[in-house]
């Protein structure tokens, strides 16, 4: 199965998931924050750094609500700058 190459809009949106998810985390350690949401340290390290942009849905979703982080503010912070077309939005 060949995979679609991600979009630059794509990959900024992961890069900004990332930041926020690094921001939430604040001082807690990066095992203690995957562990409590039943991912690895490795999968939580890929998504803060971008390197994995498009991570499932349910690890969202369990790294958000151990973080405290309403999902649909999340989502609204990732799509902020443009659409998937990677153009800005229009107001």
């Amino acid at each position: 199965m060949v995979r679609t190459p991600l979009t630059p809009w794509e990959r900024q949106r992961g890069e900004r998931l990332g930041a926020l998810l690094r921001e939430a985390r604040g001082g807690r350690s990066m095992v203690e924050v995957a562990a409590a949401a039943g991912v690895s340290a490795e999968t939580l390290r890929k998504i803060e750094t971008g390197r994995a942009p498009t991570p499932a849905f349910f690890t969202v979703a369990a790294l958000a609500a151990v973080l405290d982080l309403p999902l649909d503010d999340l989502a609204a912070a990732c799509a902020e700058s443009g659409d998937e077309d990677g153009r800005a939005l229009s107001a």
